[in-house]
C-alpha cells in the first residue's frame, strides 16, 4: 500500500497529564499527525477531556524537541554530543565523585509523571548502581502530607481507596483545598449530582458550584477541621457504633477538638459559626458522603496535621470503609500514586516498603540480587536534598528525571543557586526547561505517546500506557539511559532491563507482599481489559480481582482498626504584618500544568494563559494603587515576582493568588519559603506574607 494510503494507526492509552489518567484514543494518520479523542466508556472521564488532554498531541511535534545529547563545553555553552560520549562523561565524573567523597555525594531527583517502570528502575539505580541514599522526587511537593496522614490513620496510603465513579452517587462531598473544576475538569462529571461543600480562601470555579463555600483565612484549615469535629460531637452526629467497632484513639483527638468551639473557630478562620454547623449537618445527614482533601490542605508546614484533622472528621461520622462513603485525597501528578510506591521516595522501597525495615530490605535485595547490607538507609526528603546540593557534606552531583525544580521547588532562586553550585548536573527530558539550562549534560528521552509502560491513577487503578509512534531518531528511553549508565558504573546489563514489560515483571516480584502489592497484575491482564486496582496479590491459580474499594472489612493496621490522630492548630511559619500585609497563596490554572515546561509549548494553551497573573480583590487593589491588566510586583522575604493584575471580587481581601506554572521573574515560587512539615517534608507553598505594588510597564 502506498505510504499516503496507509490506514491510520490508533491506540487506546491515557492522558499525558494529571492523576485522573483519562482514557484517550490516539490516532496517527498517514500524514504524520496525531490527534486525541476521549474514550467514551472509560469510567473516569466518561467521554470528556480537558483542554490540556485535547491538545496533548502537540507535545509530540514541538519545534525545540531535544533530539541529541548536549554537553556543556569549555566555553560554557551546551553543544551536541554522541550518546557514548555523553554517557561516558557522566559515568566517569560520577565514579570520580563517589571515589573521592563517598556514594552520597551523588543524588537523584525523580518525578511524579514517570511510569511505574521508570520510577522503580530509578530507585533501584540510585540504591544499587550509585549506592546512594540521596534520592527523592517532586511528588514530595504534591501529596506527601496526605500520604503521611493516610498511613497513620488507615495503615495504607492510596489517594482514593474507592473508584472515582463512586462519587457520582454521593449526596454530599466536602472538598478541602481542592479545585477540581480547574485542575482536573473531567472529574466534575462525577460531582454534578452531589451537593458540594468547598473549603477554599478563593471563590474558584469549584466553589462557585458549591452548595456551601467555607472561605477561611489562609493557613487556618486545621482550626476549621477541628471545629467541624467539635460540632460533630456536640451536636450529636457521632457514629458511636462505627467508632467502637472500627476505630481507636477517638478520646485523645476529641480532647484537642473540644477547645475549638464554633465562635472560637470563627474568630481564627473567619468562617461563620452558622456555616460550620451547616457543613457538619450536611455531611452527617447524608446517606452517602465523602471528605476529599487536596493541595490547599496539604501544602503547609502543618499539612499532615491538617489532613489528619479532616480524616478525624470523616472517621467521627463513620465514612471510611463504608460502601458509598469515604475519605480520599485528590492526587495531582500523572503517576503521583505509583511514583511514590516503588522507590523514588527517600525512605521507601518498592511495594511501599520502608527502607529501614530489615524484612523489607531482605525481600527487595533478594529480587535485585544484592546483599541487603549494601542498600543505603533513608536519605533527605526533596527540599532538604535540593537545599544540600553543592554544600559541605551535601551531594556534589545530581541526576534529574521528569522534574523542573528551578520553577517548581519552593524558594526557587535559592534552589537554582544550589543547582548551579554542583560539580555535575545531568537532566533527562524531552524538551528544554529552566533546569536543563543549568545542566552540564542534557539527555533527550522519549515522552508519553512514544513509550510503553504502566501508570497508577489517583484511584489506585493500574493502567497501560501504549505508544502511537516511535521516539525520534537520536532519542532514547529513560530505561535505556539508566541501563547505559549502570553498565558504565560496573553493573551487569541484565540487572537493568530496557524493556518495560521485563521491568514491570520484576516490580511485581519486588512489591509482592508489600502494602502496595502488584504481584497479581500482569500486562496480559491489563491488555485484556481487566480493571485492576492494587493491592492485587498473587494467589494460587491467579486471577485475584484487585481491590477497587479498600477497608470494607478492616483497615490495614495489624488490629484492623483506623486510628484517630490527636492534632491541634498552630500558626503558620510566617504571618502578614507591617511591610508585608497580605497572604499569598499559589495554585494552578486550567490551561497550564506543573512547571509549564510542556504546556507552555502548546499554542492553544499558551494563548489561554500566556503569563503569570496575580488575583487581587478590588478593594485591595484600590488600597495598593493597582489596576486591572497592569503589572504588579509581589514581594516576600525570599524575593519578588512580577505578575499581571486580575481583579477578583470573590477572593478574600487579605489574600492574593498566583499560579506557579511560569518561568523567570514570573515564578510564583520566588516567593515561597522553606518551612517544612515535620512529618511529610512538605513545603509551605500555600502561604507567604507579601507586599504588592504597581510596576511601570517596560518600554522598548
Amino acid at each position: 500500500m502506498p505510504e499516503n494510503e496507509r490506514a491510520p494507526r490508533a491506540v487506546d492509552t491515557h492522558c499525558a497529564y494529571c492523576a485522573l489518567q483519562c482514557g484517550t484514543r490516539l490516532t496517527h494518520d498517514p500524514a504524520g499527525r496525531v490527534s486525541a479523542q476521549p474514550l467514551p466508556d472509560f469510567p473516569v472521564n466518561l467521554g470528556g477531556l480537558c483542554q490540556k488532554g485535547w491538545t496533548a498531541p502537540a507535545l509530540l511535534t514541538v519545534p525545540d524537541r531535544l533530539r541529541a545529547p548536549l554537553v556543556r563545553g569549555p566555553g560554557g555553552t551546551l553543544a551536541p554530543a554522541t550518546w557514548d560520549d555523553a554517557l561516558d562523561l557522566v559515568a566517569a565524573r560520577l565514579t570520580r565523585l563517589r571515589a573521592e567523597h563517598g556514594p552520597d555525594s551523588v543524588a537523584v531527583f525523580g518525578g511524579g509523571g514517570l511510569t511505574n517502570e521508570k520510577a522503580y528502575a530509578l530507585g533501584k539505580f540510585a540504591r544499587v548502581a550509585l549506592g546512594t541514599s540521596q534520592i527523592d522526587y517532586n511528588g514530595r511537593f504534591c501529596m506527601s502530607s496526605a500520604a503521611a496522614a493516610g498511613n497513620a490513620a488507615f495503615g495504607l496510603d492510596r489517594g482514593l481507596p474507592f473508584p472515582v465513579s463512586d462519587l457520582g452517587a454521593a449526596d454530599v462531598v466536602l472538598l478541602a483545598g481542592a479545585n477540581p473544576a480547574e485542575t482536573m475538569p473531567p472529574i466534575m462529571r462525577h460531582l454534578t449530582a452531589p451537593r458540594l461543600i468547598v473549603v477554599d480562601p478563593r471563590r474558584t470555579r469549584t466553589a462557585a458550584q458549591a452548595a456551601l463555600h467555607l472561605q477561611p483565612v489562609p493557613g487556618t484549615d486545621l482550626a476549621l477541621a477541628l471545629g467541624l469535629l467539635h460540632l460533630a460531637v456536640t451536636e450529636g452526629h457521632l457514629d458511636r457504633a462505627y467508632l467502637d467497632a472500627r476505630t481507636t484513639g477517638f478520646e485523645a483527638a476529641w480532647q484537642r477538638a473540644a477547645a475549638w468551639w464554633p465562635e472560637r473557630v470563627e474568630g481564627v478562620t473567619g468562617v461563620p459559626a452558622a456555616d460550620q454547623r451547616a457543613a457538619v449537618r450536611m455531611l452527617a445527614e447524608a446517606d452517602r458522603a465523602y471528605v476529599l482533601t487536596g493541595r490547599g490542605a496539604e501544602q503547609h508546614s502543618k499539612g499532615t496535621d491538617t489532613v489528619s484533622a479532616f480524616v478525624n472528621l470523616s472517621l467521627a461520622l463513620g465514612l471510611p470503609g463504608r460502601p458509598g462513603n469515604g475519605y480520599g485525597c485528590l492526587t495531582g501528578q500523572g503517576n503521583g500514586q505509583g511514583g511514590r510506591e516503588h522507590g523514588q521516595k527517600a525512605d521507601q522501597l518498592p511495594g511501599y516498603r520502608m527502607i529501614d525495615d530489615p524484612a523489607a530490605r531482605a525481600h527487595v535485595a533478594g529480587v535485585w540480587g544484592v546483599d541487603p547490607a549494601s542498600l543505603p538507609g533513608p536519605g533527605r526528603a526533596a527540599y532538604q536534598l535540593l537545599d544540600a546540593l553543592g554544600t559541605e557534606g551535601g551531594p556534589r552531583a545530581l541526576l534529574v528525571l521528569g522534574s523542573n525544580p528551578v520553577v517548581s521547588a519552593p524558594r526557587a532562586a535559592h534552589v537554582a543557586r544550589r543547582l548551579a553550585a554542583l560539580d555535575l548536573l545531568v537532566v533527562a527530558d524531552f524538551v528544554p526547561s529552566e533546569t536543563t539550562e543549568l545542566a552540564d549534560v542534557v539527555l533527550p528521552v522519549a515522552q508519553w505517546a512514544e513509550e510503553e509502560g504502566t501508570m497508577t491513577s489517583l484511584e489506585g487503578r493500574v493502567l497501560r500506557r501504549r505508544p502511537v509512534l516511535a521516539p525520534p531518531r537520536g532519542v532514547r528511553t529513560d530505561l535505556q539511559v539508566l541501563n547505559g549508565l549502570a553498565v558504565r558504573l560496573g553493573q551487569p546489563a541484565e540487572r537493568f532491563p530496557t524493556e518495560p514489560r521485563a521491568v514491570f515483571d520484576e516490580l511485581r516480584r519486588a512489591s509482592s507482599g508489600g502494602r502496595a502489592d502488584y504481584a497479581g497484575i500482569s500486562w496480559e491482564r491489563l491488555d485484556a481489559g481487566e480493571a485492576l486496582y492494587w493491592p492485587c496479590p498473587e494467589v494460587p491459580g491467579g486471577g485475584h480481582p484487585g481491590t477497587p474499594r479498600m477497608f470494607l472489612d478492616r483497615f490495614a493496621h495489624a488490629d484492623g482498626l483506623a486510628r484517630f490522630r490527636a492534632v491541634d492548630h498552630r500558626e503558620a511559619a510566617e504571618a502578614p504584618g507591617a511591610g508585608r500585609p497580605l497572604y499569598a497563596t499559589t495554585g494552578r490554572v486550567p490551561a497550564q500544568y506543573q512547571s509549564g515546561a510542556q504546556t507552555r509549548r502548546v499554542p492553544e494553551l499558551l494563548a489561554a494563559a500566556p503569563e503569570t497573573h496575580v488575583e487581587v480583590h478590588p478593594d485591595t487593589a484600590a488600597r495598593h494603587g493597582l489596576r486591572e491588566g497592569g503589572l504588579a510586583r509581589v514581594t516576600s522575604a525570599r524575593g519578588s515576582t512580577v505578575a499581571r493584575v486580575r481583579l477578583v471580587p470573590g477572593l478574600r481581601a487579605d489574600t492574593v493568588f498566583l499560579p506557579f506554572h511560569f518561568p523567570g521573574e514570573g515564578r510564583a515560587n520566588l516567593l515561597t519559603g522553606d518551612a517544612l512539615d515535620p512529618v511529610s517534608g512538605m513545603p509551605e507553598f500555600k502561604l507567604s506574607a507579601v507586599s504588592i505594588e504597581p510596576l511601570r510597564e517596560r518600554t522598548t
